[in-house]
Parts: C-alpha cells; structure tokens; sequence
C-alpha cells in the first residue's frame, strides 16, 4: 500500500437515525489529496471544519459514487473552500452537478422532507470537471457500478474499494456479525446490480479495505460484495412471492419474512440495531421495496 491516511468524517443529520449513517472519506497521501462523497449541503461546514483539523490545505480531487444529495450535494461548498480542485462524477451526473435544477426537484419528490434537510445543492463550474483519466493518472481506478443508481461508480486506490451503494449498506453489530441492507431507490434494474457484482469480483485482486458510502470500513472486500449478490437475489424473489400472495400490507409483511429468512438482515441482526437505526432502516426498507417492485412492474 502506498503511504497514506484515510479518514472516515461522519455527517450526521437532524433526523432520528441519521447518525453513523453518511461516511466522507478523506484521503491524505504525500502527493494525492481528496475526499470521496463529501456529503449533503448541510454539513458541509462540519466537514470543512474536519478537514482543518486533519490539516488539509490543498485538495486534488472531490469523487463522488453518485450525485444524489447526501453524497454529493455539498460538493460546490467544498469546491469553493479548495480553490484548484477538480470534481470526478459518473459522466451523466456532470450535467445535473452543473444544473442541478433537476436534481432538485427530482429529489423533493423521492426524498421529501429528507431533500429539504439535506439541502439544495448549488451548481459548479463545467471548467472544475475531471475525467476518468484524471483520476487514473493519479492512480485511482473507476469501475462502473450501476444498480443503486445508473450513474454510480466505485473507485479503488491504494488497496481500497470505495464502494459507495454498490453492495448495499453496511453497519457494524455488537455480535460481530454482517449487517447488509440492499440499497434499491426506484429505477433499480436487477441484471445492472449483478453485473457490477462480478465487475467488482473480477478485480485482479481483492482489496484490503472496502469503504462503504453507508457506513464505515471493514476488512477485504470480496465477502461483502458475495454476500451482498446473495442478499439482493433473496430479497428480490421474497418479494416477488409475497406480490404474488397479496399487495395489500405487502411492507410489513415483507419485514416479517425477512426477519425469519435473511441472515444478514434478519435472524437478530435488525434487533441489535440502537432503536434510532432501527427506525431509519424500517423507513429505508421502504425505499428498498419500491425499487424492487418498480423492477417487478407494480408501480
């Protein structure tokens, strides 16, 4: 591994359960500086303030996974407080992080009141935009992983695998144990998560560290990305049998089976959860159902 720090900073929000919930990383290398998901508009001050603390004063690159708002919606805030830094995104995200008008109001209506308490983002310069290029000659990769979102892309340096949503999202257990969530916003294609699943596994080697965007780091990264494919498949045929059975009360009752059938979810992983976070992922599996029903065709 090359020399260097990572640094997790968490953004935690003024909601019940938003906390341990949005993971910035911060990379501090001898020659190579930059953070990765830099968060919603609202705690970009937070963040700023973080990064003065870990003395960073010049900053290569802001690397987003994706540019919904609590990963990227900040970023014009960081771009601004380090002038010469230079924004990577998916290319169909660089339209809306220079217009992101439609960013906007798309989120109000998928997001809600978590838009608002986020914040809308503000536009950045088209002249700030680096390319996947840029990133390789300073050797990180990006590898396309579309599925929570069609411009989503995880990135590896350094032995670490950004993997923003990709495999799902991530919380450590007082038992130790894997806790997963799958991560399927409306708009979720099955066969587009697969495919980024075994892009992920066909990296030549495993990397030593995965950074989830939601939330923390572990060890390795290949029994992650296995068990999050297991997990997705299971949950996608689960509620496709409870569709068939009845749609009415098809939430709960999905929640039920999953506590009986889902190791990783499930099974007593959910209940180790403090009660905040379990309010936040019951109200995420909600999010989760839709994509995967929207997939199935019910609207």
């Amino acid at each position: 591994m090359c020399k260097g720090n990572l640094d997790l900073v968490d953004l935690d929000q003024k909601a019940t359960g938003y906390r341990r919930f949005l993971s910035c990383w911060v990379w501090r290398g001898d020659d190579l500086t930059y953070v990765v998901d830099p968060g919603p508009r609202s705690t970009i001050g937070h963040l700023i303030d973080e990064m003065a603390a870990l003395e960073v004063k010049k900053l290569d690159f802001v690397i987003l996974t994706h540019i919904h708002l609590d990963h990227g919606g900040g970023a014009a805030q960081v771009l601004e407080a380090f002038p010469g830094a230079r924004l990577y995104c998916h290319p169909r995200g660089v339209a809306h992080m220079v217009d992101p008008e439609r960013l906007w109001e798309g989120s109000k209506k998928v997001l809600r009141e978590a838009a608002h308490m986020y914040g809308r983002p503000d536009p950045v310069s088209r002249d700030v935009i680096a390319t996947k290029e840029d990133l390789s000659d300073r050797g990180i990769d990006v590898i396309m992983t579309p599925g929570h979102a069609v411009h989503h892309v995880s990135f590896l340096h350094d032995s670490i695998l950004y993997a923003g949503e990709a495999i799902g999202t991530h919380q450590v257990i007082p038992s130790g144990d894997l806790y997963l969530r799958p991560a399927t916003p409306p708009r979720f294609f099955l066969d587009q998560a697969l495919e980024s699943f075994e892009r992920l596994l066909a990296l030549k080697e495993e990397p030593q560290v995965t950074a989830f965007a939601h939330y923390g780091r572990a060890d390795g990264a290949f029994r992650y990305v296995h068990a999050a494919k297991e997990q997705l498949v299971r949950w996608v045929d689960t509620i496709r049998d409870l569709k068939e059975e009845s749609t009415d009360d098809l939430e709960p009752r999905l929640f039920e089976r999953l506590m009986e059938i889902d190791p990783l979810y499930g099974q007593g992983n959910f209940d180790q959860l403090d009660e905040d976070l379990q309010i936040r992922e019951r109200h995420f599996l909600g999010n989760t159902l839709d994509g995967i029903m929207g997939y199935l065709g019910q609207p």
